[in-house]
């Protein structure tokens, strides 16, 4: 029994047809061919599924689609690459083996901009991995919060260098004279 469902999935309105308690998970990767949200466990706990459901992080190995009608799903894909958590984790070491990096990302989303170290770790609670003891991961996202990543710095010394030059540019002063 399928029935016709719509959602807003990464941004885009989207009318689906799909058995109304099928996973969700289950539905990202096989109706909607959007595979970076990973099956981990199928039972809820790992944390691998991780998607926003209108801004809020849920396991959606564990939530029928039927559940969805109606709200903002976001997954890894609509992040497109751009955001900077993506980033940061590759830089710092926070992405392993890749099982639990999408899941991760998405629960760090959903803690804002500024989250502290104590939010960090109670937002990624429900998320587990096995490869970066989980250091690496709080460093990326602290990073990111704290803009220091290698396009934050490039983008700072590229200003730098053009308010040093600008500086330099301007003609000086010296005991009555302007030089160059």
């Amino acid at each position: 029994m399928r029935s016709m469902m719509r959602l807003t999935l990464n941004g885009k309105r989207t009318t689906l047809d799909v058995h109304p308690l099928k996973r969700l998970l289950d539905v990202l990767r096989e109706e909607c061919a959007l595979t970076g949200t990973k099956e981990g466990c199928g039972e809820g706990e790992c944390g691998a599924c991780t998607v926003l459901v209108d801004g809020v992080p849920v396991n959606s190995c564990l939530v029928p689609a039927a559940q969805v009608a109606g709200a903002r799903v976001t997954t890894i894909e609509g992040l497109d690459g751009r955001h900077p958590l993506q980033g940061a984790f590759v830089e710092h070491g926070g992405a392993q083996c890749g099982i639990c990096t999408p899941g991760m990302i998405m629960a760090a989303v959903a803690l804002g901009r500024n989250p502290t170290l104590h939010q960090i770790r109670v937002g990624l609670a429900g998320n587990l991995c096995r490869c970066t003891g989980y250091m690496a991961i709080y460093r990326s996202i602290a990073a990111t919060r704290e803009g220091i990543n290698r396009k934050d710095r490039r983008e700072r010394r590229v200003k730098r260098s053009h308010s040093q030059r600008s500086k330099n540019d301007r003609p000086r002063q010296f005991a009555g004279k302007t030089s160059r």
